[in-house]
């Protein structure tokens, strides 16, 4: 019997959804999931969820950024804080719906490459030459995926993307779902193992 794929929300403005993408293919392939990638704004959730994001409490702010590094270093992942941060990703995700659409792969690869440039490489994805040029790279044409971004069917495909998150109960990222279970941050890595290799505790 095939096991449901594993979901996973992830903003490209979230630290903990860059680190947790480098590790949940790995896991879920080790217990025989796949996993479904869903691109969101977290802004969007936030809203629903009457929050604000941590790095706008100032008490909160100097632990998450320290979080945030040695979160990535314990999992052996490259992190560099952006300079500009956080950032609007709408542009970003809706490439990635767009890729989805037709080939997921192709829309997890786009995922992890806007991952890696924002928080390995600083590549700021709000800027539209820096996010033109990082398609570029992927292999994309640059005025097509800026074309994407701004036409109305993707806007709305990644408008109907939030809504589904929010139904799901996110509230914030990454949200990892595995049988119905939610798991909220990177750090929950070890209770989605537990709960994929013994079943619910």
């Amino acid at each position: 019997m095939n096991k449901p794929p594993i979901d996973f929300y992830f903003d490209f403005s979230s630290p903990y959804s860059y680190i947790a993408s480098e590790w949940i293919e790995a896991l879920a392939a080790r217990h025989g999931r796949t996993v479904r990638w869903h691109a969101v704004l977290l802004g969007v959730t936030f809203q629903a969820a009457e929050l604000r994001p941590p790095v706008a409490h100032p008490l909160k702010r100097e632990y998450v950024l320290r979080d945030f590094a040695r979160s990535a270093r314990f999992e052996g992942v490259p992190y560099t804080q952006p300079a500009v941060f956080p950032i609007p990703t709408q542009n970003a995700a809706r490439v990635f719906w767009w890729l989805h659409d037709g080939d997921p792969a192709r829309a997890v690869a786009w995922a992890r490459a806007g991952l890696r440039a924002y928080f390995a490489r600083g590549v700021d994805l709000s800027d539209v030459q820096a996010l033109k040029g990082l398609a570029s790279q992927f292999g994309l044409d640059a005025d097509q995926a800026e074309a994407v971004w701004n036409d109305p069917v993707w806007k709305e495909r990644l408008k109907h993307a939030n809504e589904a998150a929010v139904a799901a109960g996110m509230f914030g990222a990454p949200y990892i779902v595995v049988d119905g279970e939610p798991f909220w941050g990177n750090d929950r890595k070890a209770q989605i193992e537990r709960w994929l290799s013994q079943g619910p505790f």
